[in-house]
C-alpha cells in the first residue's frame, strides 16, 4: 500500500457546515492510511502537505482548476483534520489556509499555467512526465524538465519562487493517475524514513521472521482444511446457485485495492444507461454493445456490456479488465471499473465502465455522416496522440503489450480530439525478452501485418504495421480496405505505396482537407505511414522513432532519411 494514500475512515461522518461555507471538492475518497506515529513531527507534516498536493493533483485531474474554491478550505481542512485526533495539522505544522489553495503569479487553471508558459519549455515536459514514472531514469528525467520551469515561474517583483515548484508537480502528475505511487514518490517525494532507533531497526530481521513463520504456519493450516473440505464436498462441485456473485469478483481483488477501479453494482449500471436504453447503444460488436450512459455524481461514462456470458465468466472480459487496470496514458481509455451480477432475469452480466468520449471514434469523422472534414491541425493531433499511446504500450507498460486490433474505430476522441487507444479484448502482455509470439492469427482484415496473417508471427512491428494503416486513413481519408476509381477492389497500402514510388506522395492527401499544412509536413506524415506499412518486418521503425520522427521540427533531414528507408529493392517489397 504506497504511503502517500492515508486516512482511512475519512469518508465514515462528516460535520454540517453552514450555508456560507462549500463543501470540500477534493476527491478525498482517494484516502486510505495515515502516517505511523512513530515519524518525527516534521516527516508528518510534510507528509500531510504533500497528500493535499496529491489532492490538487486529481483535482486538476478532473476540473482544469489548480485548487478548489477558497470557500471550501474550511470543509477541506475539516475534512483532513477528522481523520487525525492526535494533534491540531495547521497549528502543529504551520499550515495557513492557502495551502489548500495555491498561488503562483495568479495562475488557478491549467490553461492560464500553459499559457503562462513557452511552447519550447512545455514541450519537454509532456514527453518525459507523461508516462510512468517509477523507474529512477524517468522520474530523473521529468524532474530535470520540471526544474527548467523555474525561471518562467519566479515571481517578477521580488525573484522568489512562490509555491511555483509544487504547482509545476501538480500539473504534471495531472497528465494521468496522481495517485500512482510511481508518481506520487517522484513528484512528491513521498516515502520517508521513520526516526526510529538503530536498536529498533536491528530487531526488524527478527520481527519480519516471526511474521512470516507465523503466516507459513497459518497457510499450511489453511490448506489442509480447503483440501479437506474439497474432498468432502467434491460431489456438489458445479451446483451454484443463480443468485450468487461469480468468484470472478476475487480475480480483481488485487487491482481494487492497488487501484481507484470500482465494482459497480447492477442496479446503478441499469440506472446509468437508462435500463440499457436502444437509443444509448453507441457501438456494437462480437462482444455485445457499448452504451452511454450517466453515473449518480453526473459522470458520463461508456458502459461495454459483454453478450453470452457463464457463471464463471466471461474470459475476454477478464482479459480485458486486467489490461486497461495495469496501464495509464493520456493516449489510452481510462477505466473506471467494472460489474458483475447474476440475476434471475438478466443472467451473468459482465459490464466494463470507461470514461464517454464525446467525439466518439476517428472512423465516424473519416467515414460516418460528419459533415465536416477534419482539419489538418486535428488530424496531426490525432495522429501524434495514437502514436504516444501505442509507444507507451510497447515501451511504458511492464510487461509490454501488443494491442493486436489498431483500426480507425478503435481510436476514441475526447472533447479536446485527444486520441485515446479503445478495445484491449484481443491485447497480447509481451513478457520482457521475447522477440516475437506464434499465436493465432486475430485482428481486422486490411489492418492485419502481412507476417502476422501468414506465419500467425506476433511482435510490436505488427502494430506498427496497423497504425501506418489507420495513418493512411487520416491523410487519405480512404478505408483500409475500399473500392478504387475503377470500380476495383483496393488496398490503401497499395494505393499509397504506387504513388510513393513514382514520386507522387502529396497525392496520397485527401482532396478538400481544411487549413493544409505545410507541403514538407505533409509529404513527412506520408513517408512515414508508407515507411510503418512496409512489408518487411525490420524496415518498420519503432513506435518509439515514430514518435520523434512525427514531433521533430527539422523537417529536410527527417524527409530524406524516410524517403531512404522506403527506397527498398523492388524485388523484396514484391515477395512480400
Amino acid at each position: 500500500m504506497p504511503l502517500f494514500v492515508f486516512l482511512a475512515t475519512i469518508f465514515l461522518t462528516l460535520p454540517t457546515l453552514s450555508l456560507s461555507v462549500t463543501s470540500c471538492l477534493l476527491n478525498t475518497t482517494l484516502l486510505r492510511s495515515r502516517p505511523s506515529s512513530s515519524v518525527d513531527s516534521a516527516t508528518r507534516c510534510r507528509y500531510i502537505l504533500q497528500t493535499i498536493r496529491v489532492l490538487q493533483s486529481d483535482y486538476l485531474h478532473r476540473t482544469g482548476f489548480f485548487f478548489p474554491p477558497s470557500s471550501s478550505s474550511f470543509s477541506c481542512w475539516n475534512t483532513l483534520q477528522s481523520s487525525i485526533n492526535q494533534y491540531d495539522i495547521r497549528s502543529s505544522c504551520n499550515l495557513p489556509s492557502s495551502s489548500i489553495s495555491l498561488s503562483c503569479n495568479n495562475i488557478t487553471t491549467k490553461s492560464q499555467f500553459e499559457n503562462s508558459l513557452p511552447n519550447s519549455a512545455l514541450k519537454p515536459v509532456w514527453s518525459t512526465c507523461n508516462q510512468s514514472l517509477k523507474s529512477s531514469l524517468a522520474c530523473s528525467q521529468c524532474n530535470k524538465t520540471l526544474s527548467k520551469l523555474d525561471s518562467f515561474l519566479t515571481e517578477p517583483s521580488t525573484g522568489e519562487l512562490v509555491d511555483c515548484k509544487a504547482i509545476a508537480s501538480i500539473y504534471a502528475a495531472s497528465f494521468s493517475d496522481p495517485q500512482d505511487s510511481g508518481t506520487a514518490n517522484c513528484l512528491f517525494n513521498f516515502g520517508f524514513s521513520s526516526s526510529v532507533s538503530s536498536g529498533k531497526r536491528r530487531n526488524i530481521p527478527v520481527v519480519v521472521f516471526s511474521v512470516l513463520a507465523f503466516f507459513l504456519l497459518v497457510f499450511g493450516a489453511l490448506w489442509a482444511y480447503f483440501r479437506f473440505k474439497q474432498k468432502q464436498k467434491k460431489k456438489d462441485i458445479g451446483k451454484i446457485e443463480m443468485g450468487l456473485g461469480s468468484g470472478l469478483d476475487s480475480g480483481f481483488d488485487s487491482l481494487n485495492q492497488s487501484t481507484t477501479l470500482i465494482r459497480f453494482t447492477f442496479d446503478e449500471i441499469k440506472k446509468a444507461s437508462r435500463n440499457f436504453a436502444g437509443d444509448n447503444i453507441i457501438g456494437k460488436g462480437g462482444y455485445g454493445n457499448v452504451y452511454k450512459g450517466v453515473l449518480f455524481d453526473g459522470t458520463r461514462v461508456a458502459l461495454k456490456r459483454f453478450k453470452n456470458c457463464s457463471v464463471a465468466g466471461d474470459a475476454s472480459f477478464t482479459h480485458e479488465v486486467e489490461v486497461i487496470a495495469s496501464v495509464r496514458h493520456v493516449n489510452l481509455v481510462a477505466l473506471r471499473g467494472y460489474c458483475t451480477a447474476t440475476t434471475n432475469l438478466e443472467g451473468h452480466q459482465r459490464i466494463i465502465v470507461t470514461d464517454l468520449m464525446e467525439n466518439g471514434s476517428l472512423c465516424d469523422h473519416l467515414f460516418g455522416s460528419a459533415k465536416k472534414k477534419l482539419s489538418w491541425s486535428i488530424r496531426q493531433k490525432i495522429a501524434f496522440g495514437t502514436a504516444r499511446g501505442l509507444a507507451y504500450l510497447h515501451y511504458g507498460a511492464q510487461p509490454s503489450i501488443i494491442h493486436r486490433d489498431i483500426k480507425s474505430s478503435n481510436i476514441l476522441l475526447d472533447h479536446n480530439f485527444e486520441a485515446k487507444v479503445a478495445d484491449f479484448g484481443l491485447a497480447k502482455f509481451n513478457p520482457e525478452g521475447m522477440t516475437h509470439m506464434s499465436t493465432r492469427v486475430a485482428g481486422t482484415k486490411g489492418y492485419v501485418a502481412p507476417e502476422y496473417a501468414l506465419y500467425g508471427q506476433l511482435t510490436e512491428r505488427s502494430d506498427v504495421f496497423s497504425f501506418g494503416v489507420v495513418l493512411l486513413e487520416l491523410l487519405s481519408g480512404k478505408k483500409a480496405l475500399h473500392v478504387d476509381n475503377d470500380g476495383q477492389p483496393s488496398a490503401l497500402t497499395d494505393f499509397a505505396w504506387s504513388l510513393v514510388r513514382n514520386g507522387k506522395a502529396l497525392d496520397v492527401i485527401e482532396d478538400g482537407m481544411p487549413e493544409l499544412g505545410p507541403i514538407e509536413v505533409l509529404e513527412k506524415y506520408v513517408l512515414v505511414a508508407v515507411l510503418c506499412c512496409h512489408p518487411q518486418l525490420y524496415a518498420r521503425p519503432t513506435m518509439d522513432q515514430v514518435v520523434k520522427m512525427l514531433e521533430t521540427e527539422e523537417l529536410e533531414q527527417p524527409i530524406s532519411s524516410i524517403a531512404g528507408r522506403i527506397d527498398v529493392d523492388e524485388k523484396s517489397v514484391s515477395s512480400n
